[in-house]
């Protein structure tokens, strides 16, 4: 049978059986990679911004701040969005928008143009992120769904970890002194590729709802909760915590604010920014929550890597990606093996991937402190390798279990609130692993020490996700796997 034209709606094929899919997720998963590279890609340029701009630390603290910030802040927005509008016309949309701003970005000629585009870019970059689940929703079924969030969470997972060690090989394929430019304009042409090959090869989706009904207000109330929770913590360095801490305060009537014009809307008849009958689906607050621990200790560790390796070894920024490759790597094969075994194992994959995730940083946080400088990266290899296994074995089943269950009116949403509070986890987590490893370097003058005292502030912050998963695979005792989760009422579409 001839293929069909990439203008046809999915809508025309059985659910489940639009024989352009695959290709289609792989398109959409190029350009989220790039979203979730940014974040953690610049951690090793910013010696060399410093350096090109001749910028306080201080005012670099917002290039690698103010993305996460913007990022955290449009998601949700981003995910109702695409399921109003339909997923390929906001993903073509936003990925152009992010191309733009990271040309921007790239040729910006001070710090202040440079923070601006990074805003720019978390803001688009948190419009395109939700459309990865809300299309595996829409164009897949049964088991190969769960295959397709394997890819999504594995996605998520390599793109943090792979973040440094690209940004290291661009810094040193370009010198210096405009070499971090690089780190920004290599998405010019990699972009403009996505923008073609999505046109042609990712189907539309269909509307779900008009202009009119899309909850402005909600998503006001909603930003300006998120920015409160976040902006004191992605400021801490400079104090922000201490000059913020009442935007904490703020937070909670501005969310108790959101919630009540939520069920207002409902009750009204109208569509909500957040269904709150999202959070009775089977897995997914549960999932939403280990997420969101999870990546308190998991993104933490990046920044505190390339300080160590950078400042207290000596290291280049390629040198210092190369070094963290292990854990990259191990991440890359186990998030796509976990992507197919979450059918049969369920919670418990994600329990075996916490676990040796925590094994993994702890035996690196001793090998950090005990062995001689230069021999510490060979020494770390194997537990960092160990440790990229494990986090492979927890992304991606995660966000299979959690995003599995959602109804596909929900889709877009759902994996935007997932990604919010991974965000919100990633600043609070970096925030608090960099305050630790600096103190401890104040008080006792030794990298080596701060290591291993912010590897193991990251090692509790997974065995807390890792006694949540726990719990939650003995209150679902009966239900092994992930076919045996029960299905909430709303999730059979």
């Amino acid at each position: 049978m001839a293929v069909r034209s990439s203008r046809e709606t999915s809508e025309e094929y059985p659910p489940g059986e639009d024989p352009r899919r695959w290709r289609a997720l792989v398109v959409t998963l190029a350009g989220g990679f790039m979203m979730l590279l940014d974040v953690s890609i610049v951690t090793v340029a910013v010696p060399a911004i410093q350096e090109g701009l001749g910028a306080s630390a201080a005012g670099v603290q917002w290039v690698v701040s103010g993305y996460p910030l913007t990022f955290g802040l449009a998601l949700v927005a981003g995910g109702r969005l695409g399921d109003a509008f339909g997923r390929r016309r906001m993903y073509l949309v936003a990925l152009s928008g992010f191309v733009l701003a990271s040309v921007f970005a790239g040729l910006a000629p001070t710090l202040t143009l440079l923070i601006v585009a990074r805003l720019l870019q978390g803001l688009v970059a948190g419009l395109v992120t939700p459309q990865n689940g809300g299309l595996i929703q829409d164009l897949f079924r049964g088991p190969e769904r769960g295959r397709a969030f394997g890819l999504l969470g594995a996605t998520i997972g390599v793109s943090t970890a792979a973040g440094p060690v690209i940004g290291g090989l661009i810094l040193d394929l370009f010198g210096e002194p405009d070499g971090w430019r690089w780190v920004f304009l290599v998405n010019l042409p990699f972009g403009l590729l996505t923008v073609v090959l999505a046109v042609l090869l990712v189907p539309p989706t269909p509307r779900r709802s008009v202009r009119s009904d899309i909850d402005g207000v909600g998503m006001v109330l909603l930003g300006l909760a998120v920015l409160a929770l976040m902006f004191p913590v992605v400021q801490s360095e400079a104090g922000g915590i201490g000059r913020f801490w009442w935007l904490f305060v703020v937070a909670v009537p501005l969310g108790y604010a959101f919630l009540r014009w939520e069920r207002r809307r409902v009750a009204g008849g109208r569509v909500p920014l957040v269904d709150m009958r999202l959070f009775t689906t089977p897995g997914y607050r549960s999932g939403a929550t280990l997420a969101a621990v999870y990546f308190c200790g998991f993104s933490g560790i990046w920044l505190v890597f390339a300080v160590f390796f950078q400042t207290g070894l000596g290291f280049s920024p390629l040198e210092s990606g190369l070094a963290v490759t292990p854990f990259a790597l191990g991440s890359a094969v186990s998030s796509w093996r976990a992507g197919r075994l979450v059918e049969r194992w369920g919670r418990r994959l994600t329990i075996a991937g916490l676990a040796t995730v925590a094994t993994g940083l702890a035996a690196t946080g001793v090998v950090g402190l005990l062995v001689e400088p230069a021999w510490v990266p060979l020494a770390m290899v194997v537990p960092m390798l160990v440790a990229g296994v494990g986090g492979g074995a927890v992304i991606s089943p995660n966000t299979t279990i959690t995003l599995s269950r959602v109804p596909t009116t929900m889709s877009g949403v759902a994996s935007g609130v997932l990604q919010t509070g991974q965000r919100m986890g990633a600043a609070v987590g970096s925030a608090a692993l960099a305050a630790i490893f600096y103190a401890t370097i104040g008080v006792s003058g030794r990298y080596p020490l701060g290591l291993a005292v912010a590897l193991f502030g990251a090692v509790v912050l997974i065995l807390v996700a890792l006694v949540l998963a726990v719990v939650e695979n003995r209150v679902n005792a009966g239900n092994k796997s992930l076919e045996n989760y029960p299905t909430h009422p709303i999730a059979s579409g």
